[in-house]
């Protein structure tokens, strides 16, 4: 591995009188960090969405199918590096490994914003596309990592809900910030290299921020720290497993991890069915300007931070750290906002933005949990490689389909038949969830 990637080493222990001060303050400067540095990458993730239109408009010998086989790349790519390159976030400083990832995504959109030639063929749309994709799987994990370092079991639930409300910030913004760029150079191609731009300067902010474990920065485990140890945690817990037992001691074998991974494929469908079409399908079938489909793009996803803050808190609180109750919970809402969206085929665009804000309010907080469930079925050695594979499911089997399959639905079908399929997703994440009712994030106090 390259060296400056590997873990960085723990160093001697702070004084005693020292430690809850500093503790506080690092913990609020690595949560700044990732939350930055994780909202940076939905700045250079979903752009091509954004472009659909206006590569139709110029190239009109592509269709909606073809070109969502370019998103179907990104989220295929994504979906196995989530899970590859989780495994390796396990082995290396998230300090290093979260901006590297993020470079590398602007480094791709810069070449999509000024090399125009590129959209001559689809088949290095695609190529371009799925670099991106596994570029970008190098961001979850890492976030996942720091947070089970920093963040002991039952404040766990509101902390990644604060944290995963980056997700809907960097995904306001993406169409925000790309409005911005086409509106200062004139150019729909400023939705790619105006974006990565910000992104790049992000990138730098939070490799000033993050610090990788806290051992490395002179301070004890968070399980001591805060008193909160896992059932059965020791000293083993705190060693870096090898690629082996990661995958088949705490990953492969465990079946609430499959369960949940198959529910996260079918929640991404509905999540990315909706958030990756709504300005294909609010321009082309409906007629409504870029800047409207953006403030509709915007509503979904400013939407989902309330939404995703309560879903964790109730985890937490009212279900005492037991996730699946409220991602069904959840879930029911999501479908009804569906309905109500497919219905208003004709309709006027509030109805749009108020069915977007119903989705968006709640379709993110089970998106959160599944993850959140994730890290607490395993070590915490080996949580990035367990997010990863969650997320291998939702962005192979969930979000890939939602790009290719979405186009095709809709090319075939019409809008009436991807509302349909969004909804059958909706009821089987419910479905897959209940399967992992009885797991419960439990812990429990040391005597010093």
């Amino acid at each position: 591995m390259i060296s400056f990637l590997k873990p960085a080493p723990a160093i001697e222990r702070l004084p005693a009188d020292q430690i809850d001060l500093e503790y506080r303050r690092l913990r609020i400067q690595v949560f700044a960090g990732i939350f930055i540095g994780y909202a940076a990458y939905y700045l250079v993730r979903k752009n091509f969405a954004l472009a659909i239109p206006d590569i139709l408009k110029d190239y009109p010998q592509y269709t909606k199918a073809q070109l969502g086989w370019a998103m179907s790349g990104l989220s295929i790519a994504y979906g196995f590096s989530k899970f590859l390159m989780g495994s390796v976030s396990d082995r290396s400083n998230p300090r290093w490994f979260l901006p590297l990832g993020l470079l590398l995504s602007c480094a791709v959109l810069f070449v999509f914003g000024f090399v125009r030639e590129v959209y001559a063929s689809l088949t290095l749309m695609i190529v371009l596309q799925t670099l991106n994709g596994w570029f970008n799987g190098m961001g979850w994990a890492p976030c996942g990592k720091t947070m089970v370092h920093w963040f002991s079991t039952m404040e766990r639930g509101r902390t990644v809900s604060f944290w995963n409300v980056a997700h809907n910030v960097g995904g306001a913004m993406v169409a925000t910030v790309a409005f911005a760029g086409v509106w200062l150079f004139g150019d729909w191609a400023a939705k790619f290299y105006f974006n990565a731009m910000i992104a790049a300067v992000a990138a730098v902010v939070a490799w000033f921020l993050i610090r990788d474990t806290p051992q490395s920065c002179g301070l004890p485990p968070i399980e001591q720290y805060r008193n909160d140890y896992p059932p059965n945690y020791s000293a083993e817990h705190e060693r870096t497993f090898s690629f082996s037992e990661i995958f088949m001691e705490h990953v492969l074998n465990n079946r609430p991890l499959w369960m949940i991974a198959m529910a996260n494929a079918f929640v991404y469908f509905v999540r990315y069915g909706v958030v990756d079409w709504v300005p294909t399908y609010l321009q082309t079938s409906k007629g409504f300007s870029f800047q409207q489909s953006s403030v509709a793009w915007a509503a979904f996803e400013w939407s989902a931070v309330p939404g995703t803050i309560l879903c964790g808190w109730m985890s937490d609180k009212v279900f005492k750290s037991r996730r699946a109750p409220a991602t069904i919970l959840f879930m029911i809402p999501t479908l009804l906002g569906l309905i109500v969206y497919g219905l208003n085929s004709k309709g006027p665009l509030w109805i749009d933005i108020a069915s977007l804000i119903t989705i968006g309010f709640f379709i993110y907080g089970p998106v959160m949990l599944i993850g959140l469930q994730a890290l607490d079925m395993v070590p915490k050695k080996a949580a990035g490689t367990a997010a990863g594979f969650t997320g291998f499911f939702g962005y192979v089997f969930g979000s890939a389909f939602a790009g290719s399959g979405v186009g095709w639905i809709a090319d075939h079908w019409g809008w009436g038949g991807v509302v349909v399929s969004m909804c059958v997703c909706s009821v089987l994440t419910m479905v897959f969830s209940a399967m992992t009712l009885a797991h419960r994030a439990e812990s429990s106090s040391h005597s010093s």
